[in-house]
Order: structure tokens, then sequence, then C-alpha cells
């Protein structure tokens, strides 16, 4: 279940993304070629404004939620640590202390 909800807040992201970039910008952004080439000037004027802006803010409240329901459903699952599993830190050796060095077969002779 939490495999398939991660699938589709990626897709959802993806979209939102891809709506968000459709968009008219203060600047004539990507819609004033791309939009009207996509869809075949379907989606031109303030129809494609209003249907953009919306379904962005559909794309939106589904992320958000779905955000919410896979942080719940990871808070809520239990990890089994065995003691094998862990690893064990040793303190580092006190300043001035000569650490040992390893030897070497040239040093052994």
């Amino acid at each position: 279940m939490f495999n398939i909800l991660l699938v589709m807040l990626v897709v959802v992201a993806v979209l939102m993304t891809g709506l968000i970039l459709l968009q008219k910008s203060e600047g004539s952004g990507m819609s004033g070629s791309a939009a009207a080439s996509m869809f075949g000037g379907a989606l031109t004027g303030a129809a494609a404004g209003n249907f953009l802006t919306r379904a962005t803010a559909w794309l939106a409240a589904i992320f958000f939620a779905l955000c919410m329901i896979l942080a719940v459903m990871a808070s809520r699952t239990t990890v089994d640590v065995n003691q094998s599993d862990v690893i064990t830190v040793q303190p580092a050796p006190a300043v001035g202390t000569e650490l040992p060095v390893p030897e070497t077969p040239a040093d052994a002779k």
C-alpha cells in the first residue's frame, strides 16, 4: 500500500510540474507556444488559464493529502533491529596520544 501511494505521489508531482510550466507567467512563459500547439489551440486565452489553475489546485491538494497519508503511515511502521545490525562506535583517542601504526611487510624484516 505504501509503495502504491508513493508511486501516485511521484505521478502527481510530475503532472503538477507540467501544469505549472504550461501556465502563463508574467513574461509569457511556455504557455504561449506549448499549450496552443499541444492542445490544438483549445486551451488558449481565459479558458486555458481557468482550467490550468483549477487543475493545478486540485493536483496540489492531492499532493499534500498523499504526503500527509504517507507521513502517518511511515510514523506507524516499526523497525525490528537485531543487535547484530547495530553499529558500535568507539570513542576517539584523547588528544596527544599516538595512534597505533599497522605493520607493513617491509617493517617485518
